[in-house]
């Protein structure tokens, strides 16, 4: 590899692999060291064939999706131990709360449809623009909207907890977008 596609290599890491490692936790199911070897393998096959990608974000998503689910048919899975003692962790400041809150939102967000799901982790999670959401599902920007919309309210309905999380609107903010449909009466 050249010094100009090195640095291009270097400069989609640096800018998006903090992005790809969410997705890959996710992938994962939660599994923090599985993710950073998924990612790493996908991004040691994308190195070697750098210079032929067209889309490189693309690219490393397909190969961290394809390298799961290979993982998933192998029949038996190597568990490896590092250490001989677990470190030590810090302690957390009331973390049932915390837990808590994850329980209440992946339970909420197994109530929602695929496509409700895949759009909240695409613009929320993965911070994508909408446009970019619809590129990736192969829809319009309209139905983008119209699914984060339904989404987010059924995800109100089904776990009210949850508007602990919603950041303060004052008088500083602007309120949200409301995209939802308006009864007209003539």
């Amino acid at each position: 590899m050249d010094a100009e596609l090195q640095e291009s290599f270097r400069e989609f890491v640096d800018s998006r692999s903090s992005a790809l490692l969410r997705t890959a936790v996710l992938l994962t199911g939660g599994d923090r060291h599985a993710a950073e070897d998924l990612l790493q393998n996908a991004l040691i096959k994308a190195a070697g064939r750098w210079q032929r990608i067209d889309e490189p974000e693309a690219y490393v998503r397909q190969v961290l999706y394809r390298q799961q689910i290979s993982r998933w048919r192998l029949k038996w899975r190597r568990r490896e131990l590092s250490v001989a003692e677990p470190p030590e962790s810090p302690p957390v400041p009331d973390a049932t709360a915390t837990a808590e809150l994850r329980l209440v939102l992946r339970a909420a967000l197994s109530r929602l449809t695929a496509r409700q799901r895949t759009v909240l982790l695409l613009r929320y999670f993965e911070d994508l623009p909408e446009a970019d959401v619809a590129r990736l599902l192969g829809c319009s920007v309209g139905t983008v909207r119209s699914t984060t919309h339904r989404s987010l309210a059924r995800l109100r309905t089904l776990a009210p907890e949850l508007a602990a999380l919603a950041p303060d609107t004052g008088p500083d903010q602007p309120p949200s977008r409301d995209y939802s449909p308006v009864e007209v009466r003539p």
